[in-house]
């Protein structure tokens, strides 16, 4: 390969990328483009990537600052500086990892680079964490060797112990000549290599496994089959997540594609989850969330503080607003015939909340429906804080879920609510405020709404 030609007599020429390209016969321009890319410039002195940030990000590293605020002070993305931490190198859609994969992420097809007697060259030029040595230190480490200075002095040029410096020197060393190059790719060469996987070869254990799953069993259920299946036949076992390698990542699977199919959620790759930090914004107001929300709303001691929700119509064609007063379980209705887009439940939300006492006007907590988006404006035109709950968790707003239950009796699921006019919905609203509750010792919502506003 040439380029590993290159680098090889980049070591003998003492780090001269020209002399280096004029012994392998290779353009100068493209053989200074090899040594950029692997951190060298010049006679071996360490230089910088193609992105201008990363010498900062690298040096911030280094000194021990989190990837994060190291990319933020660097002004580097942080998946690009992941990307950098573990040695990933983008071409076009695809990423090729130190181990020789490659994503594509366009087709989400995984293919394993073929395996050559050279390591790859995204593995020579991985920079992973700050506790590997990398090509630039090692230069510096053949540098000061061929000066004569001592292993400490080294490694207080390096800022690492003698003790990493004699071991890279004893390991790497031929016929007791360092060579930081040559050391570089007998490193990359010693990490681990990607293997095959069990499945990958034709055999019992993967006839069984496609068997199952042509059965609709998940790689779960299989896993643990197995050990039944098979007690004392140690060669039959296999992870969940092997299996779903074997189905996903096609060049190192084995399983056919249309096993594929066998899945419950017929998907032929990965969903890719991402944590709450790194998840899109549901609206673009920020949200408060219901942990946010003040202590008094939660024992419902203090009245004035609200559940909303929508009933929906057939295929989402009109929808009633229900609001829930969580001390006295007081019922409000709102009128949305025509849809429930954010503008319009906003606007019958804002009379509904203004006609109240403005000791009643406390907040409202609403599930992440988009017909909240615009909350903030909401708050701005009452004054009522809105709190979310968090995603499928209906049960931090069961006043209201228990309205709605109770207001099928009158709208029934399938039934069109845009033929219920205004008046309507304040006779059912009636209807509901004037119906005993145990929960509030057989009073009315009315009562003890009328208690309320006659004793304040």
């Amino acid at each position: 390969m040439l380029k590993a030609r290159f680098f090889e007599a980049l070591d003998r020429e003492d780090g001269s990328v020209t002399a280096a390209a004029r012994a392998v016969g290779v353009n100068r321009n493209t053989a200074f483009g090899w040594a950029r890319r692997a951190g060298v410039r010049g006679r071996g002195k360490p230089g910088t990537s193609g992105h201008p940030g990363r010498a900062e990000y690298e040096r911030l590293r280094a000194a021990g600052v989190r990837r994060r605020d190291a990319a933020a002070q660097a002004g580097v993305h942080e998946r690009t500086a992941q990307d950098w931490d573990q040695g990933i190198r983008q071409i076009g859609h695809s990423r090729l990892r130190a181990d020789g994969r490659l994503i594509d992420y366009t087709t989400g097809v995984t293919t394993i680079v073929a395996a050559t007697s050279q390591p790859s060259v995204a593995a020579v030029e991985a920079e992973l964490h700050p506790r590997f040595l990398t090509v630039a230190e090692r230069e510096l480490i053949a540098d000061m060797r061929r000066e004569g200075r001592s292993l400490h002095a080294i490694g207080r040029a390096l800022g690492r112990p003698a003790s990493t410096v004699k071991r890279e020197i004893d390991a790497r060393a031929v016929a007791g000549v360092y060579r930081p190059h040559r050391a570089q790719r007998a490193w990359a060469k010693s990490r681990s290599r990607p293997k095959d996987s069990k499945l990958a070869q034709e055999g019992a254990l993967r006839d069984f496994v496609a068997g199952r799953l042509q059965e609709r069993w998940s790689p779960e259920q299989i896993c643990h089959a197995l050990p039944i299946e098979f007690p004392d036949d140690e060669s039959m076992r296999v992870s969940p997540e092997t299996i779903y390698q074997a189905i996903y990542v096609q060049a190192r699977g084995g399983l056919r594609r249309e096993v594929a199919l066998a899945l419950r959620t017929g998907r032929t790759r990965r969903k890719p989850h991402r944590s709450a930090e790194q998840r899109t914004r549901r609206f673009v107001d920020e949200m408060v969330m219901i942990s946010e929300r003040p202590a008094e709303v939660e024992d419902r001691a203090v009245p004035g503080h609200w559940e909303g929700d929508l009933i929906v119509g057939p295929r989402s064609e009109s929808a009633i607003v229900t609001l829930v007063e969580r001390s006295t379980r007081y019922v409000l209705l709102g009128h949305l015939p025509g849809g429930h887009t954010a503008e319009e439940v906003r606007d019958v939300l804002v009379p509904l909340v203004q006609a109240l006492p403005g000791h009643l006007r406390g907040s409202l907590t609403w599930d992440q429906g988009c017909e909240m988006a615009a909350h903030k404006q909401f708050t701005v035109a009452t004054g009522v804080p809105v709190y979310f709950c968090d995603p499928h968790s209906p049960w931090q707003r069961g006043s209201n879920e228990n309205t709605n239950g109770l207001l099928r009796q009158y709208f029934p699921k399938g039934t069109d609510l845009s033929v219920h006019s205004p008046e309507d919905l304040e006779h059912v609203a009636q209807q509901l405020n004037g119906r005993p509750r145990k929960t509030l010792g057989w009073k009315t919502p009315a009562e003890r709404l009328r208690d309320l506003l006659t004793t304040t």
